[in-house]
């Protein structure tokens, strides 16, 4: 049988891409294997955000022509658009997908090799293979038009598209008869989710209502949403007594100087995102915030870093993913060049580092004695104890049985062992078996 392999690169956005692809090639008959085992098509999702995921990207790609040098290699993502952008090829590539068609790069990869197609293409049409049926994400929306002046991401997903409400209703229906419990809405500028690019239409926020009357989904994550994107109706939504929008925001920040942002393109100021976070806090019980920091952006002077620290300590952030500014061809920051010392980037990373990972144990020492709504999704191979994650995106470990796997229990957290949140069950919300209270 004719095997495939698969892996991504980047953002939430490319995972979801990178799974619809892979059911194709399930579908028509195809066994999937891991990407790092011989496989006769190796299918590589790139992305371009940073130089860093660009050279991690061709090394990947590299990586298959190696594993097996007769194999066909498709290449699709932001790295591989940027390449097309460029005029410039990608030699160790079969095939290589624009951004705008990586959905049909299956029927791509269908026509150029129909050799290649396994004999028998009687696959069951399954939706989405994952070890536990817990937690889906779904793509709503792509493109982005914003021109942040250090960003790629309008050069490779240039288009402002919604998908069709009724398009993702039934693709979380099938989600819920499959057994997830939760979904993460994903998209490149998901605020930006309406009638005006194809949704029929729902903005975001009246997708999201439609989206809670899905029997069986319990939980509706937002997995990246920009600060003036948070409205007064979302923050609403989330603090109502029985939403299932969980109460878990991650706002990129990218820099806490005025001075930085306004360089950046970004559309608002120190202050607005310290009010917007302020105003979150108040209208939405027990929330995180999580968050995007970029490091050594070609302004950026110590004072201008100062700022970014105080804005983490007030923020007090759950989890803060830091990434160190890299030069982007055909930018605006392209200006400025790349001043900043890679020692003063890794210096400056480690202080944030350490910032954010005191704000992220404190945040978690604060439910000790709090009772949480766990989904299972594992059990830890360190531990023992199962593990799951909480509304607010805690990682909760807690003693019991494998049968709790894709199921939310009512958990108290007895300790904070460093990032992570300890508890003893309480009360089974959607299992069977109902855990016993110590």
């Amino acid at each position: 049988m004719k095997r495939a392999a698969f892996t991504t690169l980047g953002c939430k956005v490319n995972q979801y891409e990178t799974q619809r692809i892979q059911e194709e090639f399930e579908r028509a008959g195809f066994v999937i294997v891991p990407f790092q085992e011989e496989a006769d098509v190796y299918v590589i999702n790139t992305c371009s955000v940073t130089g860093q995921a660009e050279s991690k990207s061709r090394q990947t790609i590299r990586r298959a022509r190696r594993t097996n040098p007769n194999a066909k290699v498709v290449v699709t993502g932001c790295a591989a658009q940027m390449a097309i952008n460029q005029g410039k090829p990608i030699e160790e590539a079969d095939l290589v997908v624009p951004n705008p068609e990586k959905l049909a790069t299956f029927d791509r990869f269908r026509r150029r090799f129909p050799a290649w197609m396994p004999a028998d293409a009687s696959a069951p049409d399954i939706i989405r293979l994952v070890s536990s049926r817990t937690r889906a994400t779904v793509k709503i929306q792509d493109g982005c038009d914003v021109l942040c002046s250090y960003c790629s991401i309008p050069k490779t997903r240039p288009v402002m598209t919604s998908r069709p409400h009724e398009e993702v209703l039934d693709e979380v229906r099938r989600l819920a008869d499959q057994g997830f419990r939760e979904i993460v809405l994903t998209g490149v500028l998901i605020g930006a989710y309406g009638p005006e690019t194809g949704s029929g239409g729902p903005n975001f926020e009246d997708l999201i209502e439609l989206l809670e009357g899905v029997e069986g989904i319990s939980r509706i994550r937002i997995s990246s949403i920009e600060m003036r994107q948070v409205s007064d109706r979302l923050l609403s939504l989330m603090s109502r007594s029985k939403s299932k929008v969980v109460p878990h925001l991650h706002i990129p920040l990218q820099s806490g100087s005025t001075k930085v942002l306004r360089d950046m393109n970004r559309p608002y100021t120190k202050e607005d995102y310290l009010d917007l976070c302020a105003r979150v806090y108040d209208r939405v019980p027990r929330v995180a915030i999580t968050t995007d920091i970029m490091v050594g952006f070609p302004t950026e002077t110590e004072e201008d870093f100062a700022d970014t620290v105080d804005v983490c300590e007030r923020v007090g952030y759950l989890k803060a993913h830091l990434f160190r500014f890299s030069l982007r061809p055909g930018t605006e920051a392209d200006v400025w060049g790349d001043p900043v010392p890679p020692d003063v980037k890794q210096a400056r990373s480690k202080i944030l580092a350490e910032v954010t990972s005191r704000t992220r144990r404190q945040f978690v020492g604060r439910f000790v004695g709090e009772e949480v709504t766990v989904l299972v999704e594992r059990r830890s191979p360190k531990s023992g104890r199962l593990m799951g994650h909480s509304e607010q995106y805690l990682e909760v470990e807690v003693d019991g049985p494998d049968a709790w796997i894709g199921e939310e229990i009512e958990v108290r957290i007895r300790e904070a062992v460093g990032d992570l949140a300890v508890g003893v069950p309480r009360v089974a919300v959607t299992s069977s078996e109902t855990p016993a209270g110590r």
